[in-house]
């Protein structure tokens, strides 16, 4: 009997356990009228007027900080763009078989994918900063994390939108996913004509909109948001048909193509580990190495620069791959030969590149020391003037008791500009008159040649 009881309390324990969890994760608490929800989201599908000026004044602020490598300035014109909309609305209209709200979804993206692509094109073509910076060229491939950020972002966002308080879980999901700077590098990939760029960056463009408009599909099917009823059943089960072949069409390439992303990863790991791990030698060293998994048969080809390795060592390590996951990939090992002409003509670049990046560098350094070697110069000129000056003060002026002179920076604080001023100072024995006082400053005028002469006197 009280094994029984004790079996009970368990299970009451364990039902109030799952309870709890149940109330904690309980996505009805705080739940928007899911019509508002779905009007909400269909209210900001539309791209026109106002908004599609902001989408184009976002592109040029996210394409100058891709331009100038600014991470505040790309961060902020996510915040800006409102390219969420639409895709949200895509994913929605697929969970609600809203056949209307996902042409008009589908139509608006398309319009804010021209209209951005144009607008950073026309920016990168103008421009004269063309250099690819790191920003822009994190954007041009996308890896397994990207997938990720836009699931798991999209989840937030369409979550987050469902509530009758928003948050800033939206704006949040919009600069993680960074829907607006692949967009922006892709017309920068039309402008230099490397379609190189454009596909890897639209491509990403392409992954985290699928994701999000997928998150927000689940989302919607899983709170049992009321699908849009048709008078006709027949046109019904047509746009149901519709919405299928569409899901199917677009999930299933992405899917394929995120575990393309997440093998391709996979490799690159596997491939710098092994570098990073068999490729250690005493007087030998990587130089550079390249990774390749375009092909059917994975390429490694890696530089080395040093004393040259025996072939069998050679062969060893090549063979060694298979323990990285490397089976399918050619490994190929450079050698340039002489270990100590390599690290000589080496070390004769790296000095030629330095002097070369730094030499202007050099150039006004030697201007400032120039300048202050001037400054210290006209200072030792004083010091050594002012006894001699004293003296000579004196005797112009028999009541002079004490006198000193030097030079000081005086800044105008109207016009922010600097200048160097000479300083008297004068102690009398009796007040002097004001023509004594003039008489003082014009001849320190004459026997300092300054043009300027500040007297203090006490």
């Amino acid at each position: 009997m009280e094994t029984k009881r004790s079996s009970n309390r368990s299970n009451n324990q364990i039902l109030r356990f799952f309870i709890y969890l149940k109330n904690r994760f309980d996505l009805e608490e705080g739940k928007e009228d899911e019509l508002e929800t779905i009007e909400y989201i269909r209210k900001n599908v539309e791209f026109k007027g106002a908004n599609l000026w902001i989408l184009i004044f976002a592109i040029f602020v996210a394409s100058i900080g891709l331009n100038v490598n600014s991470t505040a300035v790309i961060i902020g014109a996510m915040l800006i763009s409102p390219l969420m909309g639409p895709i949200m609305g895509i994913g929605m209209a697929a969970g609600i078989n809203d056949f209307e709200l996902l042409k008009r979804s589908l139509r608006n993206l398309g319009v804010a994918i021209f209209i951005a692509i144009l607008t950073s094109t026309i920016y990168f073509y103008f421009t004269p900063l063309d250099d690819a910076q790191s920003e822009l060229l994190a954007r041009t491939e996308p890896t397994i994390w990207d997938v990720l950020i836009a699931l798991f972002g999209g989840l937030a966002g369409i979550v987050a939108g469902s509530r009758k308080e928003k948050s800033n879980a939206i704006p949040g999901v919009a600069i993680a996913t960074a829907l607006m700077p692949p967009l922006c590098t892709a017309g920068y990939g039309l402008a230099t004509m490397n379609l190189f760029y454009f596909f890897g960056a639209f491509y990403l463009f392409f992954i985290n909109s699928v994701f999000i408009s997928l998150s927000t599909y689940l989302i919607v099917r899983f709170m049992k948001y009321p699908k849009k009823e048709f008078l006709d059943h027949k046109k019904e089960k047509r746009v149901q048909t519709y919405i299928t072949i569409f899901t199917i069409l677009t999930i299933v390439p992405s899917i394929y193509l995120a575990y393309g992303i997440v093998l391709r990863s996979i490799w690159e790991e596997q491939a710098k580990s092994f570098i990073q791990v068999e490729m250690k030698f005493p007087k030998t060293q990587v130089l550079n190495s390249e990774l390749d998994y375009s092909s059917d048969l994975k390429k490694i080809e890696v530089n080395l620069i040093g004393e040259e390795l025996d072939p069998e060592i050679i062969a060893i390590i090549k063979e060694k791959g298979v323990d990285y996951g490397l089976e399918n990939t050619e490994i190929t090992i450079n050698q340039s030969g002489n270990g100590l002409t390599d690290m000589n003509v080496l070390r004769s670049d790296i000095l030629k590149d330095l002097y070369e990046r730094n030499e202007q560098l050099i150039q006004d350094k030697d201007k400032r020391i120039a300048i202050l070697e001037d400054e210290v110069a006209n200072y030792a000129q004083i010091r050594a003037l002012g006894g001699e000056i004293a003296l000579e003060a004196k005797i112009n002026h028999p009541k002079l008791q004490k006198f000193t002179l030097n030079r000081s920076l005086v800044t105008d604080l109207e016009s922010n500009s600097s200048d160097t001023l000479l300083l008297a100072f004068a102690e009398f024995s009796a007040k002097p008159s004001r023509s004594e006082t003039n008489k003082l400053i014009q001849w320190l005028k004459i026997r300092t040649k300054s043009d300027t002469v500040a007297l203090i006197l006490n």
